[in-house]
């Protein structure tokens, strides 16, 4: 997915400029996605009743290593 793929290539500048890191020898080593905080919205309903919306969200993370 684009999300992802835009992760990935986050990741793979970061370790070419900040850690001297060969870009044609990386490999990703863990991906994961963990749970963020949640937005707590409210949607007005009948009779002044109101429902509770959660809007999650998440964080991505991407360990790239590079190949002895």
């Amino acid at each position: 997915c684009e999300p992802l793929l835009k992760l990935v290539n986050s990741a793979a500048a970061n370790a070419e400029n900040n850690f001297n890191m060969d870009r044609n020898n990386l490999y990703v080593a863990e991906c994961y996605v963990c749970p963020g905080p949640t937005l707590k919205r409210i949607m007005p309903r009948a009779q002044g009743r109101a429902y509770r919306i959660l809007k999650r969200t998440s964080h991505m993370t991407v360990v790239l290593k590079e190949k002895v």
